[in-house]
């Protein structure tokens, strides 16, 4: 069952290093120049690993409790793009930010 976990765990980690990677992509004049820069094919690449491990994780972890997990990478994404692109970060977001945490808490209880 750990395997299980730390399969989860680094999807979720692979999927918010994607996200940054197809963020820095993004600033290229054109669509079709966008999606050939490394950074946006080594994004999708990891959207790619992240399914995998994501598969991994569906074979012991029920799906009500893996899901909702995975939304702990939109919280770490917000920062990350507050701190990394400028992007805006105020209350809402925060606020936006608790409530997935504790949510995430409330379905690994058991």
């Amino acid at each position: 069952m750990l395997v299980n976990y730390v399969a989860l765990g680094i999807g979720i980690l692979a999927g918010i290093a994607g996200q940054i990677l197809l963020k820095q992509g993004a600033d290229a004049p054109d669509f079709v120049s966008q999606v050939f820069r490394p950074s946006t094919l080594c994004g999708l690449a990891l959207y790619g690993s992240a399914a995998f491990l994501y598969i991994i994780a569906l074979r012991k972890i029920p799906v009500s409790v893996a899901f909702p997990s995975v939304s702990l990478s939109y919280a770490i994404v917000a920062v990350l793009g507050h701190f990394l692109f400028g992007e805006p970060f105020g209350l809402r977001q925060v606020g936006g930010i608790v409530l997935i945490v504790c949510g995430v808490a409330l379905i690994n209880q058991g």
